[in-house]
């Protein structure tokens, strides 16, 4: 059968007013008593505050959110819920606070362990009504329905996957990105960059995920450099988070691939951030895949702005993992794993955990060996 489906958030609001309309939100969603999930730096740097002040009476506030997000963590959320006897979520944050807030909301209606959840389609009933309002532009958490979470004793990334996981609301505006850190910035961004480029090489991409992973590419790989230079800079950063919006369409409908599968054990085993790792593997993951799909990595080099006419596929290929490798550069993307400290040691344990990822791998369009995700962290170290 030849077919594809399309799906995201209930409702999306954007542009630089957009944060506006989180009270009506509130409101027709019938929350009562909401509660913030979110990180203790977006309440010192005030963040927090401008969506507290729109709200009718002061809401709630679970602040406790860590760069990567742990099971431990939707665990005290969920408890947080439940003594609090709050009935809807607003989500703060990156992709870590949107990601806690989405388990979170269907743990709090769901009964037995998350453990029982993590897989695809596994959750039973809807959760709590969710609004995610993103501070990043990135990894476009706002508009999927994925929740990837830290398993710190088993040392790996998991996945619960379900409709119930698309927020009720997403609220994108860049005003909300504005405090974002140049290191943040450029991360996030570059992530956003891989979500378009994997949705759009995905062998479940669609016209519509295309549409939406080209015109991310164009955006994002014309305004990252301007925003990590500027951050002030409200159309760059406009453009950013609509580039990661449409971005996150794309991969939530299409799916990412290799890149993803070998950054998920440099989270688990060594905390690295999601969009740092990401960042760092996606030229090198671009070399082994290109093949593959030639003329697709063409189109790619044209969103980036490259020039490819009277050029080759194979030559035309080859400028968009230049484009990619250059744009990295110049928003300082480490280039190695081990800038990380990563022993050379773990490499081979890394591309046995990266090939059980079988739930992203399907997607790549290239087939890799255990031996070939080793050769990639080889690459890249």
């Amino acid at each position: 059968m030849n077919f594809s489906t399309f799906s995201m958030a209930n409702k999306l609001i954007t542009g630089s007013e957009a944060l506006h309309q989180l009270p009506e939100e509130v409101s027709r969603l019938g929350i009562t008593n909401p509660l913030i999930v979110t990180d203790k730096i977006l309440i010192q740097a005030g963040v927090v505050n401008q969506v507290q002040e729109l709200l009718s009476k002061e809401a709630g506030i679970f602040s406790d959110v860590n760069p990567e997000p742990e099971i431990e963590i939707v665990e005290q959320t969920v408890q947080a819920i439940k003594q609090g006897d709050h009935d809807g979520l607003i989500a703060v944050g990156g992709g870590s606070a949107i990601d806690i807030a989405k388990a979170a909301s269907v743990m709090a209606t769901n009964s037995g362990s998350i453990d029982n959840y993590f897989g695809v389609n596994l959750v039973e009933v809807p959760g709590l009504p969710l609004i995610a309002i993103p501070t990043t532009a990135g990894t476009g958490s706002e508009v999927t329905n994925i929740s990837i979470l830290s398993d710190k004793k088993e040392k790996v990334k998991k996945g619960i996957v379900s409709p119930y996981l698309l927020p009720d609301t997403a609220i994108v505006s860049p005003v909300m990105t504005l405090t974002c850190p140049p290191s943040v910035t450029a991360a996030s961004g570059v992530d956003a960059l891989v979500h378009a480029v994997e949705a759009y090489i995905s062998k479940f991409a669609s016209p519509v995920t295309d549409a939406l992973a080209i015109g991310a590419m164009k955006l994002i790989s014309k305004h990252l450099p301007k925003a990590y230079a500027a951050p002030d800079n409200l159309e760059s950063r406009e453009a950013m988070i609509t580039g990661s919006l449409m971005a996150g369409l794309a991969f939530g409908n299409a799916g990412v691939g290799a890149v993803h599968a070998l950054a998920y054990p440099l989270g688990g085993r060594f905390h690295m951030a999601h969009g740092v790792s990401n960042s760092l593997l996606l030229p090198y993951v671009m070399k082994w895949n290109k093949i593959a799909c030639l003329e697709r990595f063409r189109d790619i080099a044209e969103a980036l702005g490259e020039k490819t006419d009277g050029l080759t596929d194979d030559e035309a290929a080859d400028k968009a993992i230049e484009a990619m490798t250059r744009l990295c550069r110049y928003v300082e993307i480490p280039q190695s794993l081990r800038e990380f400290d990563i022993p050379e040691s773990a490499l081979a344990e890394m591309a046995e955990e990266a090939a059980k990822q079988v739930r992203l791998l399907k997607n790549n369009p290239r087939k890799l060996s255990v031996k070939d995700m080793e050769k990639i962290y080889r690459e890249a170290y």
